[in-house]
């Protein structure tokens, strides 16, 4: 069973599940909006080049997407060297006050998901990330409304 949750950009979500309760929710920083998006892609930025992660491709989502302000996609040549990345990321944003991210697919290592509620990184394996190609498909221009025809 889940509660239904009303969202507001900036907003983090919960879910509350019958069995047990949920931790109260707190702002990830003080800052708000566009200066704390920007501030947290730069440290995303930083630490990804740090662990010599390759590919980085940052697409601006604000105003596309509920989901955050910035998707990160980058490649990792080997499951070690995807693995090593994230937790390196994951860290430097612990280290930052950035909040806990929600992190997927580490295990494995061949696409692993980070959400830090401002920013989506995807950490790919270079064949799932060309079999995937989610930055083409989210970097796809905006299409207007009444342009398309029938």
């Amino acid at each position: 069973m889940h509660a239904a949750v009303t969202w507001k950009k900036g907003q983090t979500l919960t879910t509350v599940h019958a069995k047990g309760k949920t931790a109260p929710v707190l702002p990830q920083s003080l800052e708000r909006g566009a200066d704390a998006a920007a501030r947290a892609l730069e440290l995303v930025l930083t630490s990804l080049e740090d662990s010599k992660a390759e590919d980085i491709v940052t697409i601006n989502i604000a105003g596309k997407s509920a989901l955050g302000d910035y998707m990160v996609v980058v490649s990792g040549r080997s499951n070690r060297h995807v693995m090593a990345i994230c937790d390196h990321l994951i860290s430097d944003l612990k280290d930052e006050g950035l909040g806990t991210a929600r992190v997927e697919g580490l295990e494995a290592g061949d696409w692993v998901l980070i959400d830090t509620g401002d920013i989506i990184i995807h950490v790919f394996r270079p064949e799932i990330r060309e079999f995937y190609n989610i930055e083409k498909m989210w970097a796809a221009p905006d299409i207007e409304e009444g342009t398309l025809l029938h």
